[in-house]
């Protein structure tokens, strides 16, 4: 069991990305519940809420999405309270960091990668196989950015409980602080 973070500084706030398949649901639940005071955003909630009907392009559906993660997480850390985001970040890092310079927020993000195989195993334990051809491809393009390179993270072979600790005590998931 993880134990539960106190801190002074009340505004953590954590990004979890990475493909399908890689444990951040999971994983972002885990950070969640360890981390006093903390909201967990998930974004394909917020996604989602776009129905298809709506005449929104691909790019217009992300991008209202982040910016609804990014009203979210300011309205939680006004509040005192900590924040970890369940989203795939694509190009979006930089962006986010700079809409949140003028807040005092210690921010930790991680990469979720795991093998191929890996991947198209979990995909098929929980019945989501048609998402693999996506998971596969997200993971050859968060893999190949240089700007991610630090804070790639390997779950093949790890518990869930592994990788939210060292999400928490690894200094090098350290963006902002």
């Amino acid at each position: 069991m993880i134990p539960l973070i106190k801190e002074t500084n009340p505004n953590l706030l954590y990004l979890i990305s990475g493909p399908l398949g890689v444990g951040k649901s999971t994983t972002s639940k885990m950070l969640a519940a360890c981390v006093e005071r903390c909201v967990l955003i998930e974004g394909d909630l917020l996604l989602h809420m776009l129905h298809h009907e709506l005449p929104l392009s691909w790019d217009e559906r992300l991008s209202v999405t982040w910016r609804n993660i990014l009203a979210l997480t300011r309205n939680m850390l006004h509040q005192g309270l900590n924040v970890v985001i369940d989203f795939v970040v694509e190009d979006e890092l930089e962006w986010f960091c700079g809409q949140l310079s003028d807040l005092d927020v210690s921010l930790k993000y991680a990469v979720l990668r795991a093998d191929k195989e890996k991947i198209a195993e979990r995909l098929t334990t929980r019945g989501d196989i048609d998402s693999l051809e996506r998971s596969l491809f997200l993971l050859d393009k968060l893999e190949s950015m240089p700007s991610n390179r630090r804070f790639l993270y390997d779950t093949t072979l790890k518990r869930p409980e592994e990788t939210a600790e060292a999400i928490l005590v690894d200094p090098r998931f350290q963006v902002l602080s």
